[in-house]
C-alpha cells in the first residue's frame, strides 16, 4: 500500500542542512502540516485528500525521526533548528498567509515558528502537542534518556532492523500505543521506521535531535505566547493521556486570539483518529480568519 498516494507530488527542498521531500496537492490559501516525532507526511494521508478542492497542501518529511533521507552532519537538528527548517522551507516556497498546522511534536515546532519566524504565517492550529513544561511528556523521556547513552547508535541501528521488533515496540504504550485510539497499519509503520532501520544518518539525526530535547524552548516560546496577535484555534483531543486537555484550555487563554475546541473520541493523533472532524474544524477557521495574507507578529495592546 502506498501511504503516501493521497498527498500528491513529490519533490525534494533542497536546504543548506540538507534534503527535505515534500508533498503538494490543490490550489488556493497554503496548508502547512507539521507532525511529530518517528512520523512523516503520511500523517495527514486521511485530511489531505478531504481540503484540496480549497487549500493547497503541503506536507513534508521533516527531519524528526522518520525521514528517509539524512540531513547534512552539521545541521542544527534542534527544536529551534528543526522549527527553522520548517519555516526555510517556507521560504524556498515563498508562500504567505500560511496556516501552520501542528500535531504532536510538530505542534512544539509550530509554536517555535510562529514565536521566531512568523512573517509568512497567517494563522495557527494547534492540536494535541507539546506544551510548556510537557516536552517531552513523562512516558517518551526514556527515549531521551536511552539516546544520550554512549555507544547507542549500533545497538538501535540492530534493533530497527528486526521488523518484527520495531514494529511491537511501536505498537506499544511506549511508542504510538497511546497515541491512537486504533492500532497503527503496518504498511504506516514500516514507512515511518523505513529511514532509520536503512540509513545510519537518518539514525544519527534522530539521535541529534533527542539528546537536544529540553522544555525550556517550550517554556520560552510560551513566555511569547501574550504578543502572538495572529489567530490561533486549539483543536484539543477529549480523550488524549499524553497531551493533558488543561494544557489546550491554557494555550487558548495565552493567545490574545484564540479559540479552543474539543475534539471528541480521539487520542493525540486527531488525524488518524478524526480526520473529518479535524477537517470541518480548519475550514471553519480559515474561514473566519480570510486569507491571512496581511496578517503579522505585532505588540498585543
Amino acid at each position: 500500500m502506498n501511504v503516501t498516494a493521497g498527498l500528491g507530488d513529490s519533490r525534494l527542498v533542497q536546504l543548506p542542512q540538507g534534503p527535505i521531500r515534500i508533498y503538494e496537492r490543490g490550489r488556493g490559501q497554503p496548508l502547512v502540516f507539521v507532525q511529530g516525532l518517528f512520523a512523516n507526511a503520511a500523517a495527514w494521508r486521511k485530511v489531505v485528500p478531504l481540503l484540496t478542492d480549497s487549500y493547497r497542501c503541503i506536507t513534508a518529511d521533516w527531519p524528526f525521526g522518520a525521514h528517509h533521507l539524512p540531513m547534512a552532519p552539521q545541521a542544527d537538528l534542534t527544536p529551534v533548528g528543526i522549527a527553522d527548517t520548517v519555516a526555510d522551507v517556507i521560504d524556498h516556497l515563498d508562500l504567505n498567509g500560511v496556516i501552520l498546522i501542528g500535531n504532536d511534536g510538530g505542534g512544539m515546532l509550530s509554536q517555535l515558528v510562529i514565536t521566531r519566524r512568523p512573517d509568512r504565517i497567517g494563522g495557527l492550529i494547534l492540536t494535541p502537542c507539546d506544551a510548556y513544561e510537557n516536552f517531552p511528556p513523562p512516558q517518551f523521556d526514556y527515549l531521551c534518556r536511552i539516546a544520550r547513552l554512549s555507544g547507542i547508535e549500533p545497538l538501535a541501528a540492530r534493533a530497527l532492523r528486526n521488523r518484527a521488533v520495531r514494529n511491537a515496540c511501536a505498537r506499544s504504550r511506549y511508542g504510538f500505543g497511546e497515541l491512537s485510539s486504533r492500532p497503527i497499519d503496518a504498511d504506516l509503520l514500516n514507512h515511518y521506521f523505513h529511514g532509520m532501520a536503512t540509513d545510519r544518518g537518518v539514525l544519527r539525526d534522530s539521535i541529534k535531535f533527542l539528546r537536544a530535547v529540553d522544555n525550556r524552548y517550550t517554556l520560552d516560546a510560551a513566555e511569547q505566547f501574550p504578543t502572538i496577535a495572529l489567530p490561533v484555534l486549539i483543536a484539543w483531543a477529549s480523550e488524549d493521556d499524553v497531551f493533558p486537555f488543561r494544557h489546550g484550555r491554557q494555550l487558548a487563554e495565552d493567545f490574545p486570539n484564540a479559540q479552543l475546541e474539543t475534539i471528541p473520541h480521539s487520542r493525540t493523533w486527531v488525524a488518524e483518529d478524526q480526520p473529518e472532524h479535524l477537517v470541518r474544524l480548519i475550514r471553519q477557521f480559515t474561514d473566519s480568519c480570510g486569507d491571512g495574507t496581511d496578517v503579522r507578529q505585532r505588540p498585543v495592546e
